[in-house]
């Protein structure tokens, strides 16, 4: 096991990158407990959105940083 240098990413790299992870797996958690509520409507919402969410996380990385 070796060590990572992480000193080239840029901090508006790093803060996107936890923004949007915190978004598609909040509402990929929220989908399922919704899920488990019997409530497939709100639960079929939240999965759409994780991914749209991961869609225009990916638009946005291709974008500005590759």
């Amino acid at each position: 096991m070796s060590l990572v240098d992480v000193s080239n990413v840029s901090p508006s790299l790093f803060i996107l990158g936890v923004v949007f992870i915190l978004l598609i797996f909040g509402l990929l958690s929220l989908g399922i407990l919704r899920m488990f509520q019997q409530r497939f409507k709100f639960g079929w919402f939240c999965f759409a959105g994780a991914i749209v969410s991961f869609s225009v996380f990916m638009y946005v990385l291709n974008r500005w940083y590759v």
